[in-house]
């Protein structure tokens, strides 16, 4: 029970505050315990991060599964621009989400060959999702047939890393204006 709990805080100071920002001593007051006691559960502070960044990963990847599920009846374009919406959601109301981008985009110095490591992986499989999702739309003629499914999913990509810099850097106003305006030109684009 306390390693969850020292889990659940720790996600919540590395999410708002970063790696460097996180103290340890702030993290088992919050949790009741001293300091010395998380060595218990967790090595150190980079065993902590790194097992919340794994946690964090496959939660983010059953989000998009369970989304791209949920929603696989939608038209390809409902369905694209409401995970872009549905994401920017998450990151404003889910410390998961905030951690993960946060971590994506500023990596300890000394973890980032491991972080890189696991967010290519995790990224990899979202295009793969992604792929499937095109190949399907170009079958029912959705989307314009000269363009290949791994070039959509790949530039849907990067149409979400935009909104992701602008939610860290701008915040929520920013980074709708510029999803909005992303994706009215990725989709004409991209559709047949």
């Amino acid at each position: 029970m306390t390693a969850a709990r020292i889990k659940e805080v720790a996600l919540k100071y590395f999410a708002n505050h970063g790696y460097e920002g996180a103290s340890l001593a702030d993290i088992a007051e919050e949790v009741g315990i001293k300091k010395q006691s998380i060595y218990t559960h967790f090595k150190g502070k980079d065993e902590l991060f790194l097992a919340l960044l794994y946690d964090a990963l496959a939660k983010e990847l059953s989000f998009v599964t369970s989304y791209l599920d949920r929603n696989k009846a939608r038209s390809v374009e409902a369905l694209l621009y409401g995970f872009l919406s549905e994401y920017q959601i998450c990151y404003e109301t889910n410390d998961n989400t905030k951690f993960y981008l946060r971590t994506a985009f500023f990596p300890p110095a000394h973890l980032y060959e491991e972080i890189v490591k696991e967010g290519y992986r995790y990224l990899d499989t979202v295009e793969g999702l992604l792929v499937a999702v095109f190949d399907q739309a170009r079958v029912s003629g959705s989307i314009h047939a000269g363009i290949g499914s791994e070039a959509a999913a790949a530039a849907f990509l990067s149409v979400l890393d935009g909104m992701f810099v602008e939610l860290l850097f701008g915040g929520s106003e920013r980074a709708t204006k510029r999803l909005e305006a992303s994706w009215l030109v990725y989709w004409r684009g991209i559709r047949q």
